[in-house]
């Protein structure tokens, strides 16, 4: 009894308003799972960088 309140055989039963749709393919997985966080972090990081640049003084100041 203590194995049918499980999450994994909660999992393995299908309600009715359970519609999963396609699953990923292995390139689009490290796409949306690797690249995309990778990308977003290189585009944040650029941004800062960017606006850290704007705000240093062109001369020196003595």
């Amino acid at each position: 009894m203590l194995l049918m309140t499980s999450p994994l055989a909660q999992a393995a039963h299908r309600e009715d308003g359970d519609d999963p749709g396609p699953g990923l393919s292995a390139i689009e997985t490290l796409g949306l799972f690797v690249a995309a966080p990778i990308a977003l972090f290189a585009l944040i990081t650029g941004l800062v960088i960017l606006g850290d640049r704007k705000k240093q003084p062109s001369g020196k100041q003595s």
